[in-house]
């Protein structure tokens, strides 16, 4: 079955840095395009990005965008997310998603907390 585990979450002090892994198995990640999306407490599910399946084409959130870093190894079947200079605002669940005509899979996610 498709399975998507998150890692990598954690505590992490504003301006550093922290990267979360995803590990897809039960599918052909090659072939799907993937996400990320986080929920902050108090808010709703926010976007992040998106990358292709080759990994050529890739979308951000305006709130991200210089500082995320999405990307993807095929042969490891594995989605990243690099986070440098991370805010205190941006603390919460981070989720890696399947993307086919919507999110047809999530992970359980990641928590991470940014502060000092």
């Amino acid at each position: 079955q498709v399975q998507l585990v998150e890692s990598g979450g954690g505590l992490v002090q504003p301006g550093g840095s922290l990267r979360l892994s995803c590990a897809a198995s039960g599918f052909t990640f090659s072939s799907y395009y993937m996400s990320w999306v986080r929920q902050v407490p108090g808010k709703g599910l926010e976007w992040l990005s998106d990358i292709n399946s080759g990994g050529s084409s890739i979308y951000y959130a305006d709130s991200v965008k210089g500082r995320f870093t999405i990307s993807r190894d095929n042969a490891k079947n594995t989605l990243y997310l690099q986070m440098n200079n991370p805010k205190p605002e941006e603390t919460g669940l981070y989720y890696c998603a399947r993307l086919k005509r919507g999110y047809d899979y999530w992970g359980q996610g990641a928590q991470v907390t940014v502060s000092s």
